[in-house]
């Protein structure tokens, strides 16, 4: 497996979706990525040579912003909106949906599983 970035990227995929793997690497990355280097898009992680990855990790590397970085910095973005306590940032406190969709039904990714309302408990005689 080669090892770019930190991440163990696949070996029996083609390049172009193998470099997706990467956090922060899309397909359009990917793409102007290969061309730099000008690594034919069929191309297999397994039938590159060396020196190949090596130039992959360095171009990754210099010009991109990827995984931990990346992750640390969309963080620290979410962080300051919340200590700013700005709508957003309220909204990320509280788990709500951020950008404008409605809550009053849907929105169970954000919100968590459906709790029902406990009812009054029926008197029996």
């Amino acid at each position: 497996m080669a090892r770019i970035a930190g991440v163990n990227i696949p070996t029996n995929k083609r390049v172009l979706i193998s470099l997706r793997y990467i956090y922060g690497i899309g397909p359009a990355n990917a793409k102007v990525i290969c061309e730099q280097l000008a690594i034919p898009e069929d191309r297999r992680v397994n039938q590159l040579t060396d020196e190949e990855i090596l130039k992959i990790r360095e171009l990754i590397d210099r010009e991109y912003r990827v995984e931990g970085d990346l992750r640390r910095e969309n963080a620290m973005n979410i962080k300051r909106l919340m200590d700013m306590a700005c709508y957003r940032g309220l909204r990320h406190r509280k788990g709500l949906p951020v950008r404008g969709q409605r809550t009053h039904t849907n929105a169970r990714t954000r919100k968590g599983k459906a709790v029902a309302i406990a009812g009054k408990k029926k008197v029996t005689k």
